[in-house]
């Protein structure tokens, strides 16, 4: 099974028990943990309600932490300038979760694909909510 990256969007569906949660559970046994990097941590702890603290740390805990360095930093920073060049806007955070997918060698999985269109990521769409 190719290594999978979680974008929030699937992240924050696990944790309220929707589709992603499914998902991930029915992922095989010793099948190895999911990524993700720093920039969701951030996003889940930004966006988190009170009660659900609890559930974030048991998730995160169960995942692989991408790093996010030089090479992650200038694959983002080039997908932003490429991208711009022809008119179109990428988040700074999509391109940095993008760019650390594509440095573990894991597929990105999101519920929102249209908002990585990067060249050499590759993205499977997990629907949400």
């Amino acid at each position: 099974m190719p290594r999978l990256f979680l974008d929030t969007t699937v992240l924050i569906d696990a944790l309220r028990g929707r589709a992603a949660a499914d998902r991930l559970r029915s992922l095989r046994p010793g099948t190895e943990p999911p990524f993700v990097c720093a920039i969701n941590v951030e996003e889940l702890w930004r966006g988190a309600r009170r009660e659900e603290e609890a559930a974030i740390r048991r998730l995160l805990l169960a995942l692989q932490i991408a790093p996010l360095g030089r090479d992650e930093g200038q694959r983002a920073g080039q997908w932003r300038r490429d991208f711009a060049a022809k008119g179109i806007t990428l988040s700074q955070s999509d391109c940095l979760i993008a760019a650390a997918a594509v440095g573990v060698t894991a597929r990105l999985v999101t519920g929102n694909p249209a908002d990585f269109p990067m060249i050499g990521l590759i993205v499977e769409h997990w629907p949400v909510g």
